[in-house]
């Protein structure tokens, strides 16, 4: 006789992921809508399913044991395809079409991840992209200066949808050393008007460092090229650098940069589309797994 098969609840994995992510009952009880109390009988109850204990105490807070690491990796996957299940049954019967313009620079990162998500779920509707230079964009993703904030008015009626900041940052070739950027710093940079370039100039100018501009492109892939191949160095986020390059820190002698905050903007409530609404949350799902991963 074979045993009675057992079922993990959903919403306890989901609960264990915000524990775990958090790092405190306290916190994953507003994340999940629960009580600090709720949160842990149903940790506990997961861990009478399981069998083994889930989590351990590390000073105030709480971490997970190696058999919670491991339900960790699983619960993660569960979800993803209970949620994508859902989404596909309703994704049935939306219809409709989507415009998303992205920055070049997370295009090639977060964009292939999206567009399987969500055609997977949606195959029907059709898309387009667009990158950041081009107008006329349903929903829009562009980064601005934290300290600026973003600008709406090129496209009323928008509103924020996400928004994260992310750290701003030197990029050099590997092997880059101090004097290579001094006398004067020479930096590749995108074609004008470019929000990265204005913050590297200032902050060269506040630090009293020469600069020059070295080499401009309205493309991405020959901004990188430009860099590797040793015409100097450039400011984004280390988002997705390549291989060849990386993010500088102090000891390069270039001065601090601001963060940069990412915006996701669309319609506002009246103009959205079921098929919208979806890809936004697509998106945002994509967003926060890969900033949490790299972060």
């Amino acid at each position: 006789m074979t045993n009675a098969a057992r079922n993990l609840d959903v919403a306890l994995l989901r609960t264990l992921i915000a524990v775990s992510e958090l790092g405190s009952f306290a916190r994953a009880a507003a994340r999940v809508g629960r009580s600090e109390s709720a949160v842990s009988l149903q940790l506990k109850k997961l861990e009478e399913q399981i069998g083994r204990p889930l989590l351990h105490r590390v000073g105030r807070g709480v971490a997970l044991t190696d058999a919670g690491e491991v339900l960790l990796t699983y619960a993660r996957r569960l979800i993803e395809l209970n949620d994508e299940t859902f989404a596909a049954a309703a994704g049935a019967s939306i219809e409709g079409s989507v415009r998303l313009g992205v920055p070049q620079d997370f295009a090639d990162i977060w964009l292939p991840a999206t567009l399987v998500r969500f055609t997977r779920t949606h195959p029907g509707i059709p898309g387009r992209n667009h990158d950041r230079s081009q107008p006329g964009l349903g929903a829009q993703a562009r980064a601005g200066r934290t300290r600026s904030g973003y600008d709406h008015r090129a496209r009323p009626p928008q509103r924020r949808l996400w928004s994260a900041a992310l750290p701003m940052r030197w990029i050099g070739p590997r092997g880059f050393a101090a004097a290579n950027a001094m006398d004067p710093c020479r930096s590749p940079v995108f074609d004008p008007p470019c929000f990265f370039q204005s913050a590297a100039t200032a902050a060269l100018d506040t630090a009293g460092i020469a600069w020059k501009v070295a080499f401009t492109s309205p493309n991405l892939a020959s901004l990188w090229a430009a860099v590797s191949g040793g015409l100097g160095v450039t400011v984004r986020a280390p988002v997705g650098l390549p291989s060849q390059l990386l993010a500088l820190g102090e000891e390069a002698g270039l001065p601090a940069l601001p963060s940069v905050a990412l915006v996701m903007t669309g319609r506002d409530d009246r103009q959205r589309t079921p098929a919208t609404t979806r890809l936004s949350d697509v998106l945002v799902e994509t967003l926060e797994a890969t900033l949490d991963a790299a972060f």
